[in-house]
């Protein structure tokens, strides 16, 4: 198997559930379906990098990170991608952000990026 057919998930909570985000990195739309990330919560980042504010058109994301009581939990989508879309995903991404590996609610292993 290559990085063309090697699947893996990605949970998305934030700008990459975007359709023109998702054909600049990937060159095509991701369909997912809802999910969410137990014990986290969302907070806002001011992002500096250029491309990535023209990308979005957004100065400010969100970014998740441990939360502090039993019922955080941050609600997004998760999607199938290739191994190359998740190098894709990881260039897009900012420094403050890094991919780890999690258990959803679902029970499915996926990747997502979160505070560094």
């Amino acid at each position: 198997m290559d990085d063309l057919t090697v699947t893996v998930l990605l949970f998305s909570y934030g700008t990459l559930q975007d359709r023109a985000v998702q054909m600049a990195n990937f060159g095509r739309h991701l369909s997912g379906r809802p999910d969410s990330l137990p014990g986290y919560t969302l907070v806002p980042i001011l992002i500096r990098d250029p491309a990535v504010v023209a990308l979005s058109g957004k100065t400010h994301h969100s970014i998740a990170q441990r939360g502090s009581k039993p019922t955080d939990e941050v609600q997004g989508t998760v999607f199938e991608i290739t191994a190359q879309e998740l190098a894709a995903a990881d260039r897009y991404e900012v420094w403050e952000y890094t991919r780890v590996s999690v258990t959803l609610k679902s029970g499915a292993q996926a990747w997502v990026y979160i505070r560094a």
